[in-house]
């Protein structure tokens, strides 16, 4: 059992849906993106999604793509994203915390080297967008194997002949993509999503979380009532970005995370 595990063994006993939060590492700078990713359980976040910055951040819309320019300004590197995780653990033991990004920083770190560090910061699971499952060998068998959850990405274009190959060594959590397109794109619609998340839940035990497109506190309880959560990035990343105080983005977040809960 893991932390994943463990927040939606609660979640289920408590009868709620689970919310989680999107934030960029170091976006704008170390100290702000701590201060708000210490702040996201008290706001209501089950799970933390912490962006790993990359130059080419092929499924992000501008949103993302620009805060994750902003961290690598700030000379945001593995490094210091693993740093803010061992930081937060220093005050929050149970919170899961997923790293979100792309496989080339890890590959450049060394895979073996980097789920060492990743176990000893703290990490409880890795999204890593542009891994197919043809390449599990590389990265996700390994990250299991240390104890990490691999959480894999289905969308509206995973068919009934591709979601086995998504599913096989999946684990924490589905992200189902509700959007076809980047984050931040287009809006998610609960008519849309309800079906494909009962698609995905006909083959597979696991919970299934709903991403893109969600950024009001209504979207986000119409989402989470069709699956068994919701993820907000874009709209996260967008108040970051204003310059809004850390008081005001948990405040936002607060909704957000209400919105989901009343599901």
């Amino acid at each position: 059992m893991t932390r994943i595990d463990d927040t939606f063994a609660r979640l289920r006993t408590q009868g709620k849906k689970g919310f989680v939060a999107y934030i960029m590492a170091g976006d704008p700078d170390i100290a702000t993106s701590l201060a708000v990713m210490k702040g996201l359980p008290g706001a209501g976040v089950d799970i933390i999604e912490l962006g790993m910055p990359f130059t080419d951040p092929m499924a992000d819309g501008p949103t993302i793509q620009l805060a994750g320019q902003r961290a690598l300004d700030h000379h945001m590197k593995m490094d210091q994203v693993l740093d803010m995780a061992r930081n937060f653990r220093t005050t929050d033991t149970t919170t899961p915390i997923v790293l979100m990004g792309y496989y080339n920083p890890i590959y450049a770190r060394g895979v073996d080297r980097f789920l060492v560090d990743a176990v000893s910061a703290g990490i409880d699971g890795l999204i890593v967008v542009d891994l197919p499952p043809e390449e599990d060998s590389e990265l996700c068998l390994p990250a299991q194997a240390a104890g990490l959850n691999f959480i894999r990405l289905a969308t509206p274009t995973t068919d009934a002949k591709r979601l086995p190959a998504v599913l096989k060594n999946t684990s924490g959590f589905v992200y189902y993509v509700s959007v076809t397109g980047i984050t931040g794109a287009a809006a998610a619609q609960a008519a849309d999503v309800g079906p494909e998340v009962a698609r995905i839940k006909q083959s597979t035990d696991l919970p299934v979380i709903v991403g893109f497109g969600i950024n009001t506190p209504e979207s986000a309880r119409a989402i989470a009532s069709v699956a068994d959560g919701c993820v907000v990035g874009s709209a996260i990343v967008k108040d970051i970005g204003a310059g809004k105080p850390v008081a005001e983005v948990l405040a936002n977040v607060a909704a957000l995370a209400a919105g989901a809960h009343a599901a």
